[in-house]
């Protein structure tokens, strides 16, 4: 059951009858292992030997070598600084060499000691105390060949992120992308907020929620789906520009692109348009890419990504018709996307879409978000498959509404927000009539959220932004599971 090391367990048993404590507390250290690098910056050897600075670091054991009495180990620590400790008995006592040597690589050390530079110029700490402070009984993989399959590492995130560089690299670049997303909206006076992960109706989306079951109020509650008519409701109630940080719950399949748990940033802008979001958007994602990967052009896979500013926008309809080759006044006619599509795909066409609607989905999915690489704005989508958006005044067909693609998935959804409480709830049931037909990703009808709307919601624009995929882009990472700390998984052993 526990990967538990024999000789590693002899150790261990070994300390505990000399009366050596494996796995003590309070010890304190002085610096990590950046700030010493930082103290000894470019001196030479004869410059660290007159000073007299003693620090106290800690840090795993990733390198030891035994020399008689003496001996070198190289530890690494938070700030993922490699730092070399040399061991001399004569130094340490004759207690503290005995665990030394009882030490193990994964082991955590504490060490006390002056600065030096080895013979070769490397940095190194010269130990004058040292101490066990955190006993490693698991075997560590293979030096050479590491965690490298992604669904180990996933399983095993507590020891991918002190063997792979990368891991680590992208959690912490993770963390500061989200820092500086917060800052971007508060520096615009947006106020960050809290709203329910548990639910009586899910909605916000077209997703099928996870249901779980509340024993005092005997009823069932859904898992947060996503929080946008709880963040329009705040706009109704005078917080008019909001924004959160959520985790999202979606009962639906796992890939490389999607998890059921996952981290989306929405916020929402009285008095603002779909088009100020879209400016916003590529304000934001270009700002994240400078300030965190230093460029505008950030490789991703066999792409270089440009996020520098204008990005291209262009209509679902428009994007459709260049991708298949059919003429404006055809792409929007279902029996010419029927004709069109069997001539591309020679099928039964007995499931086919019968609306412009989900022809265009089905189009959009198949030929064009494939191709869409660099930072792409498709917009104006049929009112038919956009239940929360605001209708075009001059063309009530499409809705006013965007969604962003880059390597070609989507990355952000946007839209005027429809706040009409009486259009609102005609296509709240229109989504009903779907649910009960068998669409089980359609909406519910909200009667509280259409109460709201009767309170009447300013004119506002609103967005998603999936973290997830948005830090794959950043990271150079193919996968979800690289970039969430631990993505759900079956079960070892299960199936």
């Amino acid at each position: 059951m526990y990967d538990f090391d024999p000789e590693r367990m002899a150790r261990l048993s070994e300390l505990r009858e000399e009366g050596i404590q494996p796995y003590p507390h309070n010890l304190h250290i002085s610096h990590s292992l950046l700030q010493v690098q930082n103290l000894i910056g470019e001196r030479t050897k004869e410059e660290l030997s007159t000073d007299e600075t003693v620090v106290t670091i800690a840090g795993r054991m990733m390198f030891k070598n035994e020399m008689g009495k003496a001996g070198f180990a190289r530890i690494q620590d938070r700030t993922s600084t490699i730092m070399q400790v040399y061991i001399n008995k004569k130094l340490i006592g004759e207690d503290s060499f005995s665990v030394w040597k009882k030490c193990s690589l994964g082991d955590h050390i504490h060490v006390t000691g002056r600065f030096m530079r080895t013979k070769t110029g490397e940095a190194t700490i010269k130990a004058t105390g040292f101490q066990l402070a955190g006993k490693c009984i698991a075997s560590l993989p293979n030096k050479n060949q590491g965690l490298t399959d992604i669904e180990t590492r996933s399983r095993l995130r507590y020891v991918d992120l002190f063997m792979n560089e990368k891991s680590r690299e992208t959690f912490v670049r993770r963390s500061q992308i989200v820092r500086k997303i917060r800052h971007f909206f508060e520096d615009r006076d947006f106020v960050e907020v809290e709203t329910p992960m548990m639910q009586v109706i899910p909605g916000g989306a077209a997703a099928r929620p996870f249901v779980t079951y509340h024993n005092a109020l005997g009823m069932d509650l859904y898992m947060r789906i996503a929080p946008e008519l709880f963040l329009k409701r705040l706009v109704v109630g005078g917080l008019e520009r909001v924004f959160e940080i959520n985790r999202n719950f979606r009962n639906e399949g796992i890939s490389t692109q999607h998890n059921p748990e996952f981290t989306m940033l929405e916020f929402y802008q009285a008095y603002a348009t779909w088009h100020d979001l879209m400016d916003m958007t590529e304000e934001l994602v270009s700002s994240l890419a400078e300030e965190v990967c230093g460029t505008t052009e950030v490789v991703y896979g066999e792409h270089t990504l440009n996020f520098s500013r204008p990005w291209r926008r262009i209509s679902m309809a428009d994007a459709i018709a260049e991708s298949v080759d059919l003429d404006a006044e055809s792409v929007w006619n279902p029996q010419a996307l029927r004709e069109k599509w069997l001539s591309l795909h020679p099928s039964d066409d007995s499931s086919l879409p019968t609306t412009v609607g989900k022809w265009f989905e089905l189009f959009f999915d198949e030929h064009v978000e494939p191709n869409l690489i660099q930072p792409t704005f498709i917009t104006d989508f049929p009112t038919e498959i956009s239940p929360l958006s605001r209708r075009n005044d001059q063309h009530p067909h499409i809705v006013e509404r965007f969604e962003l693609f880059i390597a070609g998935r989507e990355i952000a959804n946007g839209f005027n927000e429809l706040n009409d409480p009486i259009d609102q709830a005609a296509r709240f049931s229109a989504q009903v009539k779907a649910k009960d037909a068998g669409d089980a990703e359609a909406m519910y009808f909200d009667s509280d959220y259409i109460n709201a709307l009767t309170y009447g919601l300013p004119p506002t624009a609103g967005e998603g932004i999936g973290i997830d995929r948005l830090v794959m882009l950043l990271t150079n990472c193919r996968s979800i599971r690289e970039v969430i700390l631990f993505p759900t998984l079956r079960p070892k052993g299960d199936g």
